[in-house]
C-alpha cells in the first residue's frame, strides 16, 4: 500500500467515511486530491473542476445517506471525487477508456450516480422532480443538487429554481458551487452578482457568528430564518436573488473549509422546503499549476505530476478548432459586419483569437445555447454577421432557436459546429452525431462539412458571403496537414460537391473529413485490382445532384459513408434521390447505427460503428 494512500485505501463506500474523525477526514481529502493528479496525469481528464470540488464530495458523503440520498451532480466533470468515494477507485484508472468508466455520472453505472450529466444546468429540474416524486410518496430523503462551473448562467437551471421555489414544502438543497469560471473565466451579470454576495463582509460576518451560536439549537435557528430576508434586507441594502425566488439562501462558505462544510450540511440536513448553499471554492485547489492557469487545466490531457510540465504528441498539422479561430480573425479584420458569439467556450472553440484582438467584436454569452442563437439572430437582423460557435452536442440543445430563429427569417447567421461526429473519451453525451440528420430537414438551411483544414477556411469565407442561414460543421483534433493558413480565399458554391478520384467498379461517397478514411482504403482497393471512383459531397445540404446523377448513371454499386447517425442521414439521403431519379443503384451505407456509442478513442469507436479505414475496405473488397 503506498505511503501516500494509506486512508484512501480503507475507503470503499460512503459508510466507511463516516467512520472517520474529523481530522482523518482532512487527511482523507488531501489524499484524494493526489490520488486524481497521479491518475489524471496518465489518463487524462477534468482535472481542475474536480479538485476544486475534493472537500465538498467528501462532505457530501460524510452528511448524507447516499444513495437512498440523492446527490445530482451538474457539469459531470466535477465528480471524480464522489466517483472514487463511491467505490470506483481503482476502476477510476480506466475513466473515459474504451470498456472503462465515463467521465460522467452514470445511473447504469452505479447506484451513487443519481442522474447523468455531461451538459450543463440539468441538476436543479431533475433533483426538483426527485423531491417530488419523494414528497409525493411521503419518503423521508434529502435531495441536494451540486451546481457549479458557471451552469447557473443557463437557462435551465433557471427554470429549476422558478418552479422549485414555488414548491414551499419540497425538500431541495440545491449547493451552487461557485469558483467564477466555466471552462474559461465565468461572465454576465449573475457572476458580478454572486462576487457582491461573496464580498458582503458585513452580513457575512454577521451569518457565520449567528450560525456558530444557533448551530446547536435548532428551534431558535428555525425562528432567526424566518426574520432572514429582514436581515439580509438591511445590511446588503437590497433583496437577495435567491430569497425572491423562494429559496432559503445560506453561505457563501469557505468550500475547502472541511469542517465548515460538514457543519453547515449537517444544520441543512433538518431544514425542510427549497433551500441553497452558496459555496465558494478554487477551480484546481491544491495543485499550483492548475491554480494558476484554470482554463488550461480543465482538462491538460498527459502532464507530469511533479512538475506541472504537459506532454503533448504534436503531429505539426493544426487543430480544426485553430483553423476556425484564426479565420473568424482574418475575416473579421476584412469586414466590419463580422462578430463571433460563443457559449462559455472561447478557449475551446478558440474565438479566443479574435477575443484577444477585437474585445468588442467577440461575446461569451455563458453557458446558453438557445440564447446563443437568438442573440445571434438579433445581430444578423441588424445587419451585422455572426458566427456563432457551439459545439455540436450542445446545439441540440437550441434546435428550435435554429428553426424559429434564424432559418424562418432567413437571417445571415453562420453556425458552426465544432466537435462534430465522434469525439472520444467524452463519449456519449458529447459525441456530435445528429446535427446532420437533425437539421438537414430545416428548409433554407445549408448545411457543409470540409473535409480538411483549407475547405473549412473556405466553407467560413463561402459562408460570410451567402447572405442566408449556413450551417458548418467539422470534427474535434486535428487535419490533414494541407497548406491553409494565409492562402487566398475561394468561394465553394452551395450544392457542389468534387470528384476525387475516378473509378470503374464502385463509387464511394463521403461527407466531411471520413474522406480521408475513404481515400486510403480506395488506394488500397486499388493495389488489389478493384477500382473505386471517390466523390466528396461537401455539402450535406443542398446535396450536388449534378454529381449524384454521374454516380447513378456510371455505377449501380456505392457506398457512403459519414461521421453521423444513419438514420436521417446523408446515405439515406443519397439512397432516396437514387430512387426518385430512378437509377437502379445498390447503397451501402456506413456511419453510426441506431445505438448509443460510448467513451474510446475517435479511431477505437469508428472501427467499432464500421466506418474506419479498415471498414471501408472490407466492404469495397466485398461489393467487387
Amino acid at each position: 500500500m503506498p505511503e501516500d494512500f494509506k486512508l484512501l485505501h480503507t475507503i470503499n463506500a460512503p459508510s466507511d467515511l463516516k467512520k472517520l474523525t474529523p481530522e482523518e477526514l482532512r487527511r482523507y481529502c488531501d489524499e484524494l486530491r493526489k490520488y486524481i493528479i497521479d491518475e489524471c496525469s496518465v489518463h487524462p481528464g477534468h482535472l481542475a473542476s474536480s479538485l476544486g470540488a475534493v472537500e465538498l464530495a467528501t462532505a457530501l458523503h460524510y452528511v448524507f445517506d447516499a444513495p437512498e440520498d440523492k446527490i445530482v451532480w451538474d457539469v459531470g466533470h466535477q465528480t471524480y471525487a464522489h466517483k472514487i468515494i463511491t467505490g470506483r477507485r481503482e476502476a477510476f484508472r480506466t475513466k473515459r477508456q474504451l470498456g472503462g468508466i465515463s467521465g460522467f455520472p452514470k445511473m447504469s453505472e452505479s447506484a451513487y450516480d443519481a442522474f447523468g450529466g455531461g451538459h450543463a444546468s440539468v441538476s436543479i429540474s431533475a433533483a426538483f422532480g426527485m423531491a417530488k416524486a419523494a414528497e409525493l410518496r411521503g419518503e423521508k430523503r434529502q435531495v441536494v443538487a451540486v451546481i457549479g462551473d458557471g451552469s447557473m448562467t443557463g437557462g435551465l437551471a433557471f427554470e429549476g429554481l422558478n418552479n422549485a421555489g414555488a414548491s414551499k414544502q419540497t425538500n431541495l438543497l440545491v449547493i451552487l458551487n461557485d469558483n467564477q469560471m466555466a471552462i474559461d473565466q465565468a461572465t454576465g451579470a449573475l457572476k458580478n452578482y454572486l462576487l457582491k454576495i461573496s464580498t458582503s463582509v458585513h452580513y457575512n460576518r454577521f451569518k457565520q457568528r449567528l450560525w456558530g451560536i444557533l448551530s446547536h439549537t435548532p428551534r431558535l435557528l428555525r425562528l432567526c430564518q424566518k426574520a432572514g430576508n429582514a436581515v439580509k434586507q438591511g445590511l446588503l441594502n437590497k433583496s437577495n436573488f435567491f430569497e425572491s425566488l423562494n429559496f432559503r439562501y445560506f453561505g457563501p462558505v469557505d468550500g475547502h473549509n472541511l469542517k465548515e462544510l460538514v457543519r453547515t450540511l449537517r444544520a441543512l440536513h433538518d431544514i425542510e422546503g427549497p433551500k441553497l448553499l452558496h459555496v465558494m471554492t478554487v477551480k484546481g485547489k491544491g495543485y499550483r499549476p492548475a491554480e494558476n492557469d484554470q482554463s488550461v487545466w480543465h482538462a491538460p490531457g498527459c502532464f507530469n505530476p511533479d512538475t506541472g510540465e504537459r506532454i503533448t504528441s504534436r503531429n505539426g498539422t493544426a487543430r480544426y478548432q485553430d483553423v476556425f479561430g484564426e479565420t473568424l480573425l482574418e475575416l473579421a479584420r476584412q469586414d466590419a459586419r463580422v462578430v463571433g458569439v460563443t457559449p462559455a467556450m472561447p478557449s475551446g472553440c478558440s474565438m479566443n483569437i479574435l477575443m484577444r484582438e477585437m474585445p468588442d467584436r467577440c461575446f461569451d454569452v455563458g453557458i446558453a445555447e438557445g440564447h446563443a442563437v437568438t442573440f445571434s439572430a438579433g445581430l444578423a437582423a441588424a445587419g451585422m454577421v455572426p458566427f456563432c460557435n457551439i459545439y455540436s452536442t450542445f446545439m441540440q440543445r437550441a434546435y428550435d432557436n435554429v428553426i424559429h430563429d434564424v432559418a424562418i427569417q432567413d437571417l445571415p447567421v453562420v453556425m458552426c459546429l465544432d466537435r462534430g461526429g465522434l469525439v472520444g473519451e467524452d463519449g456519449v453525451t458529447h459525441h456530435g452525431v445528429f446535427d446532420m440528420a437533425a437539421f438537414g430537414a430545416v428548409p433554407g438551411l445549408t448545411i457543409a462539412a470540409p473535409r480538411n483544414e483549407r475547405e473549412l477556411r473556405n466553407l467560413m469565407y463561402t459562408a460570410l458571403h451567402a447572405g442566408h442561414p449556413f450551417m458548418i460543421r467539422y470534427p474535434r483534433g486535428c487535419g490533414e496537414g494541407v497548406v491553409w493558413h494565409g492562402e487566398p480565399f475561394e468561394a465553394l458554391p452551395a450544392g457542389r460537391g468534387e470528384r476525387l478520384r475516378d473509378g470503374e467498379h464502385l463509387a464511394l461517397i463521403t461527407i466531411g473529413t471520413t474522406a480521408g478514411a475513404a481515400a486510403r482504403a480506395a488506394e488500397r482497393a486499388a493495389e488489389t485490382g478493384v477500382s473505386v471512383a471517390h466523390y466528396d459531397l461537401r455539402y450535406v445540404k443542398p446535396l450536388d445532384e449534378e454529381l449524384l446523377d454521374e454516380v447513378g448513371r456510371r455505377f449501380r454499386r456505392v457506398i457512403t459513408v459519414e461521421d453521423g447517425c444513419l438514420r436521417g442521414g446523408v446515405g439515406e439521403a443519397v439512397a432516396a434521390f437514387f430512387n426518385t431519379r430512378g437509377y437502379d443503384t445498390q447503397v451501402q451505407m456506413l456511419g453510426i447505427g441506431d445505438a448509443w456509442v460510448e467513451h474510446g478513442t475517435p479511431l477505437q469507436l469508428q472501427a467499432l460503428c464500421g466506418y474506419d479505414e479498415e471498414a471501408i475496405l472490407r466492404r469495397i473488397l466485398e461489393l467487387r
